[in-house]
């Protein structure tokens, strides 16, 4: 069986809780819970021919990345950055938090998510700065805690990436 830990990234409120109930549990709840430290979640996930159990470390969300906050990275196969279409700066924050992370443990494959895609009528990260996260080579998705979409996806890009490694 491989094993493989994600950490999950972003400002506050962004949905990474949300992402990881909906995943795990298939579950979605309108009340924001902050999330204190790290919580800890398991998926087993069928990647081509391989059982992989994902490991996934939803890590408070803050805008400042904190010291600590490196002694949960460690270990980490890939990252999940998470941000909130309807909020442009969290998704101009990842940057800086993806830097971190790369001089935190090295460089890991990893995802950009933009979350709240059902509320892409009130989005406020724009077609040019999708393009130029894709334009720096990153793989950015569009999901959605509330109604699962593109969430599956987004799990499984991840996984096969750190697989590829």
């Amino acid at each position: 069986m491989i094993q493989k830990k994600i950490c999950m990234l972003g400002s506050f409120a962004v949905g990474k809780t949300s992402l990881v109930a909906r995943f795990v549990h298939s579950i979605y709840r309108d009340q924001y819970l902050t999330t204190v430290g790290v919580k800890i979640d398991k998926k087993q996930v069928r990647v081509g021919d391989n059982d992989v159990t994902l490991i996934l470390w939803d890590l408070h969300g803050e805008d400042e990345f904190q010291k600590i906050r490196s002694a949960y990275l460690r270990g980490s196969s890939g990252f999940l950055f998470v941000a909130d279409g309807t909020r442009r700066s969290t998704f101009d924050k990842i940057h800086e938090l993806q830097e971190n992370a790369v001089s935190a443990v090295g460089d890991v494959p990893f995802v950009v998510l933009v979350n709240k895609s059902d509320l892409k009528p009130e989005w406020d990260v724009d077609a040019e700065a999708l393009g130029a996260a894709t334009d720096r080579g990153w793989t950015v998705l569009e999901t959605s805690a509330r109604t699962g979409e593109g969430v599956e996806d987004a799990f499984l890009a991840i996984a096969e990436s750190m697989l590829r490694r």
